[in-house]
């Protein structure tokens, strides 16, 4: 096999990371973007050179003009995609957000319309599938102290 038809088979998935935040009442942080019908978690693609937890704290910088402190993974989930192509996405623990981080959030007003906390019980109306099962699984990776890998954000059979 030549070097070109190597490479031609190597995975390039585009990945993208994200934070769960929570607040006093353990409801999840949910934005809602302009330009999707859906809520989705702060975060974004990770750009070139970039790992996937400093993408995350970018993405929430920029997003929500906060720096907090992110904490482990909870979740890699390998979503391939007919139109997009394959990603692979990253849940962090952004843990819960204190009153000033909470007071010093500002919106980027050229992608989010708003933000706000809602319980985990609400996320399958709020978020598209694939998201509420990676997020749903992400809140029990961190209940359980134990990070998950999926796909198409379910556990792979075992086997």
């Amino acid at each position: 096999m030549t070097e070109t038809e190597h490479e031609r088979r190597m995975a390039r998935p585009r990945m993208a990371a994200g934070a769960l935040f929570f607040n006093d009442q353990g409801h999840v942080l949910l934005v809602r973007p302009s330009y999707k019908p859906k809520w989705e978690i702060p975060g974004g693609y990770v750009e070139t050179g970039e790992s996937p937890l400093s993408a995350c704290r970018r993405e929430v910088q920029e997003e929500l003009g906060i720096s907090p402190t992110i904490g482990p993974l909870l979740v890699a989930d390998w979503a391939p995609s007919e139109a997009e192509g394959d990603k692979v996405l990253y849940i962090f623990d952004g843990g819960r957000l204190q009153p000033g981080e909470l007071n010093a959030i500002k919106l980027a007003p050229d992608e989010l319309l708003e933000a706000h906390f809602h319980p985990a019980k609400t996320l399958d109306e709020l978020l598209i599938p694939r998201l509420a099962r990676r997020v749903t699984r992400a809140i029990d990776a961190r209940r359980h102290g134990h990070p998950q890998y999926l796909e198409h954000g379910e556990p792979p059979p075992h086997g």
